[in-house]
């Protein structure tokens, strides 16, 4: 690596960390979440980076390396499509096949009686979370898994060999992407590892969100222990991918427990006991969680007060970020803030006016990365990136 690229990686880690401890780094670092923006910028396709990581990771390192940013996400490009399309995967609408060239990936929640758990399998799930499913949930998701107890078939044996393969080397990837974006650009790999709710398991991948509302009135005992069953499980997933060092935090992408999705009472009793225990003991070890709160979560601020200090990193999306920093600020580090609309619609002008009363609102004592409020997809325009960029760096120093 060259001495100018190491001396500034490890400036940048220090600034990352610094505020993701909540302390005062020497400047704010900048940390965007960015997708399908990578692609235009790149003038790449949206089916383009989704059916070939490689010009994902491309497409990533020319951002890195034409922007001034402290740390990046190797590929925000959610689920390669070359994965998914290995073994079948149903729940994935991908562009250049389902859907236009370039329009992002698309979750497909199936119809309620279709749901790919059904109501009376909740029993299954608890007693053997991981048999459930593999034996019943993966053949109804792929079209090349056969059901159990059916015969067998070259289509269901070569998707796991294609899947297992794809898998490594998707995933494998990443690490020589992270040592490319420090060696060619001395910027950080933001996150490392990933972590959902036990509850957004079940709405997302198993009951589908108007089931799962169903059940929460029909059977709550079912949905609750469900939750406990997938807890340890998922738990063990994301400290399998953490950072060894502790240096960068665990990624939890929180969905179904924001508002209006969920009661404050149903987010007590269903979302958040279990989601608190996994928490507590990935901090235990050592692992930060950024919590990545997708929607409005003002109305539970005071349950992600419970934390120990510095546990997590709260980003905010559609909620009050000042809000945010009067209930967490003491404790947590906050990020994002700058709402997508603005970096789509708005002018470079509007949008260092956001930063500075973003800044001078959450900043001051440190603790604040900064990023758009949501992944940024292909409607961000690049000037309007350039001047959040431009303006925090020139701005948020300390």
């Amino acid at each position: 690596m060259p001495a100018e690229m190491e001396r500034l990686y490890a400036e940048r880690l220090k600034r990352y960390t610094a505020a993701m401890r909540n302390e005062k780094p020497d400047k704010i670092p900048i940390r965007p979440f960015v997708a399908e923006f990578t692609a235009v910028y790149a003038g790449l396709t949206c089916q383009e980076v989704t059916q070939d990581y490689q010009k994902a990771f491309d497409a990533a390192r020319k951002c890195a390396a034409d922007f001034d940013w402290d740390a990046v996400v190797g590929n925000m490009v959610y689920g390669w499509s070359g994965l998914t399309q290995a073994i079948g995967l149903k729940y994935y609408a991908v562009p250049g096949v389902d859907l236009p060239v370039d329009t992002g990936f698309q979750y497909v929640e199936p119809p309620e009686d279709q749901a790919w758990m059904q109501p009376d399998e909740y029993d299954q799930l608890i007693e053997d979370p991981t048999g459930f499913l593999f034996n019943v949930w993966l053949p109804r998701v792929s079209d090349d898994v056969s059901p159990m107890g059916e015969p067998t078939s070259m289509r269901n044996n070569l998707s796991f060999l294609k899947g297992g393969m794809a898998m490594l080397d998707y995933f494998g990837g990443f690490g020589t992407q992270a040592a490319a974006l420090r060696d060619e650009s001395g910027t950080v790999s933001a996150i490392s590892g990933i972590l959902k709710a036990p509850f957004d398991i079940i709405a997302d991948k198993l009951r589908g969100y108007k089931g799962l509302v169903m059940d929460l009135f029909r059977q709550p005992e079912k949905v609750q222990a469900a939750c406990e069953a997938l807890a340890p499980h998922l738990q063990h997933v994301a400290a399998s991918g953490a950072d060894p060092d502790g240096n960068v935090p665990i990624g939890l992408w929180m969905h179904r427990g924001c508002s209006p999705f969920v009661s404050p009472a149903q987010f007590e009793r269903f979302y958040w006991p279990t989601l608190k225990q996994i928490i507590l003991g990935l901090w235990k070890d050592g692992h930060q969680v950024l919590f990545y709160a997708e929607g409005d979560w003002d109305t539970h601020l005071d349950y992600l007060a419970e934390l120990p200090e510095r546990s997590i990193v709260f980003h905010v999306d559609r909620g009050d970020i000042f809000e945010a920093h009067k209930k967490l600020g003491e404790k947590f580090c906050l990020s994002g803030g700058i709402p997508n609309d603005l970096l789509a619609y708005g002018t470079p002008d509007e949008v260092r006016d956001r930063c500075k009363k973003v800044i001078d609102g959450v900043a001051g004592n440190g603790g604040y990365i900064m990023d758009a409020a949501a992944i940024m997809q292909d409607d961000t325009k690049a000037e309007s990136l350039k001047a959040m960029t431009d303006f925090t760096r020139e701005y948020g120093v300390y």
